[in-house]
């Protein structure tokens, strides 16, 4: 991609609204614009890591044997009946009527409507276990949204759905999809901590989130750093210093943010819908059912506020929206120019995917501060001192010095990378 066409603008102060460090840095990078509170438009960079973040979870879920579906957001009163959330839901619905009178919600999840289709589908224990999942558009009606992408209105969620015969079976898919979780946001960037959390009116039983510690967080997590000992301070009736009841170290206090969820919904919403299945014996049983959601955009925002500078933005690799930034200094001379397309020419036969800085007249000064702010891992710089030596700059994004190296050695010396 030549930068020179690239939608998008950098800005040197973020809004003075902005109260986070990834907010501040999506905006003044170019990632995302703000429509209204709570509700932001992804630009090209942002929906570029938006899409490489939902491959690294699709890969994980079909790993685990999940099978992608995409579910209604338009919902009925009616299955929201069934379940008394259409009245009861915390934060309360978005609805809507339809020109026909009829009542309608924007979904803010997604139980009622997978178990309703599922309840068409599973009649057998030959039909279990199964696992759907989907990445679509939730609309939670907050009373508060801050933080940028931390806490909006609209956003995109990950959800899977498990259909078990058995307590057995559902509690040995939920470790399996822990065990996925971790593996996601290590290749995003990222160690979270696994806290026992309230149901929140999905379900009665603790369920288990994935807090990021930071100071951004709207959480606060009592955990051990001995052990694997955590919770949400909302259930923990525990405080700092006190002794962890597994080692018996000094507990700690820290905020986090959630970027993920599991949660054991065992038969209530079987029960709504009807979900019964057959077993071996020709018994007439209900679905155990598991819920394991993961908001993006808010994991996007996360990865910013744990991977980040004074500069601007350092994204893991496996999520940058480019792998190299290649940046030509004084590309309006026909030398210049001639040298740094043929480097991206290759660089891009060579299976690299590329950001290209081919602007005219803007100062090298500028281009080394928005390739910091925009964050992608490795940059490449083209100058006129340098190139008489047939070297350019290198410089990995997370790291402090630059150094010179050949151009005909570039290719061979990214590949181990």
């Amino acid at each position: 991609m030549k930068q020179s066409i690239l939608f998008y603008k950098t800005e040197k102060e973020a809004p003075k609204e902005a109260d986070t460090i990834s907010h501040k840095l999506l905006l003044r990078g170019g990632y995302i614009d703000q429509l209204i509170s709570g509700v932001y438009s992804l630009l090209p960079l942002g929906v570029t890591v938006n899409t490489k973040i939902c491959n690294v979870i699709r890969e994980e879920m079909n790993a685990i044997g999940g099978q992608e579906v995409f579910l209604p957001t338009l919902q009925p009163k009616t299955i929201w009946e069934q379940t008394d959330r259409w009245d009861h839901m915390d934060p309360p619905l978005f609805r809507l009527k339809d020109r026909h009178d009829k009542d309608l919600a924007l979904g803010p999840t997604h139980e009622e409507v997978i178990t309703q289709l599922a309840s068409k589908k599973i009649s057998s224990y030959r039909d279990l276990p199964a696992y759907l999942y989907q990445i679509q558009t939730k609309f939670r009606n907050e009373m508060r949204f801050s933080g940028g992408l931390l806490r909006t209105r609209e956003f995109l969620m990950k959800d899977l759905y498990s259909f078990h015969t058995d307590m057995a079976d559902f509690q040995e898919y939920y470790k399996k999809a822990a065990r996925a979780y971790f593996k996601i946001f290590k290749r995003c960037g990222l160690s979270p901590v696994m806290v026992e959390a309230s149901g929140l009116g999905f379900t009665n039983d603790f369920t288990h989130e994935f807090q990021v510690l930071t100071e951004a967080g709207e959480d606060t997590v009592i955990y051990c750093p001995k052990c694997q000992f955590a919770r949400n301070k909302e259930i923990a009736k525990l405080k700092e210093g006190d002794k962890c009841p597994n080692c018996s170290s000094p507990l700690k206090i820290e905020r986090g943010v959630e970027i993920g969820n599991i949660f054991p919904l065992g038969e209530k919403y079987a029960k709504a819908f009807n979900l019964y299945f057959l077993d071996k014996d020709g018994q007439k049983k209900l679905v155990i059912m598991g819920c394991y959601g993961i908001g993006i955009g808010r994991l996007m925002a996360t990865i910013i506020e744990k991977n980040h500078d004074e500069n601007g933005i350092i994204w893991p690799k496996e999520i940058a929206p480019f792998d190299i930034h290649l940046l030509a200094f004084d590309y309006e001379k026909s030398k210049m120019k001639k040298i740094s397309d043929k480097l991206y020419q290759d660089l891009q036969k060579a299976g690299f995917d590329v950001l290209y800085d081919d602007r005219i007249k803007v100062s090298p000064g500028q281009k080394l501060a928005e390739s910091d702010l925009i964050g992608i891992p490795i940059r490449l710089v083209v100058g006129e001192k340098n190139i008489t030596k047939n070297k350019v700059g290198l410089k990995y994004r997370d790291k402090k010095t630059e150094s010179l190296v050949s151009i005909s050695s570039i290719k061979t010396l990214l590949k181990k990378w």
